[in-house]
């Protein structure tokens, strides 16, 4: 009787994450996750939940014993309380430690387009920060930088649906002209696990087939749900004030000033080869009628009710 591989997922109950432990189960994996509420692991799940405990380095170490391959999602979007993206930095090496110390023999690891050890926005540095970390590991790694995520449980395409079914007027900065290159996030959570089924060291662009600009995005969204909202372009100085006029509106985090500043500096943009295959403008069609129906607070998902993103 043969034993199924053993892989560790960070946040499997939360959005990639369950994406990727859906495709693991797939093919065959037994799956653990470390999580930060592992008492809300769904009834009759086959996935093993341990703590994300990063002041627990034993329990961490003990948790990852006997898997084959961490697949890392940890991140913090942004600051929050004391959860800085400094101490998000911190805690991933304690992470990739813990792994050295189980004997886990590959990571996987989710980052961003275009990080950079002298980027100004601490977001960017950081994620810079964490891939450095993982090379100085030693252990075989590879690293998928996607840019946005949609499909699922995402937030940003259902949330521009829900500001255009509810707002007279949707504001652009500069005209919107800026590019977006997503990714559906089950074809992430298939090249994740593909790249953990190899064994070299390798750093990839994980983006769809569409570059688009994000006033193709947004007018998509407005046809696909019939909204009248009046799109104008503002300058783009405005949208960081716009944007925590609603922040404060709907107690959340809805957008950014750095999130802004970085899309329409192009970071969320790459000339890579397509590593998914979902068109982000079908998906929008089709899924026109369900979208933007309710609000999606990360605020209330990630903090208030389940303290940092895992």
């Amino acid at each position: 009787m043969t034993t199924s591989q053993l892989d560790v997922v960070t946040g499997a109950f939360s959005y990639s994450g369950a994406s990727i432990s859906r495709e693991l189960l797939a093919r065959g994996h037994s799956v653990r996750t470390l999580t930060g509420h592992p008492d809300r692991a769904p009834a009759g799940t086959p996935i093993e939940a341990r703590p994300l405990d990063f002041a627990d380095r034993a329990g961490l170490t003990r948790s990852l014993e006997g898997a084959h391959t961490l697949y890392n999602t940890y991140w913090v979007r942004f600051p929050h309380g004391q959860l800085t993206h400094d101490i998000a930095v911190a805690n991933a090496r304690i992470l990739f430690d813990a792994a050295v110390a189980a004997g886990v023999q590959r990571i996987v690891h989710v980052s961003i387009m275009h990080p950079s050890l002298s980027s100004a926005d601490s977001y960017y540095r950081g994620k810079a920060e964490v891939e450095q970390a993982l090379a100085q590991t030693g252990i075989s790694h590879a690293i998928a930088r996607p840019s946005v995520l949609f499909g699922g449980s995402g937030v940003l395409i259902n949330n521009i649906a829900w500001l255009l079914r509810r707002l007279p007027v949707f504001a652009m900065g500069g005209g919107g002209d800026y590019k977006l290159r997503p990714i559906h996030v089950d074809d992430l959570a298939s090249l994740l696990v593909s790249l953990g089924e190899h064994t070299d060291n390798v750093t990839v662009d994980a983006c769809g087939p569409q570059s688009l600009a994000f006033r193709d995005i947004v007018t998509t969204i407005k046809e696909a749900i019939g909204s009248r909202t009046l799109i104008v372009s503002v300058p783009g100085a405005l949208i960081p004030v716009l944007a925590a006029g609603l922040n404060l509106a709907l107690r959340d985090t809805l957008l950014t000033a750095g999130e802004y500043r970085a899309m329409a500096a192009g970071l969320a943009d790459t000339d890579a080869p397509a590593t998914g295959t979902t068109v982000l403008t079908d998906w929008i069609r089709e899924q026109g009628p369900d979208l933007g129906r309710h609000y999606a607070n990360e605020l209330d998902l990630h903090f208030r009710m389940a303290g940092a993103r895992a």
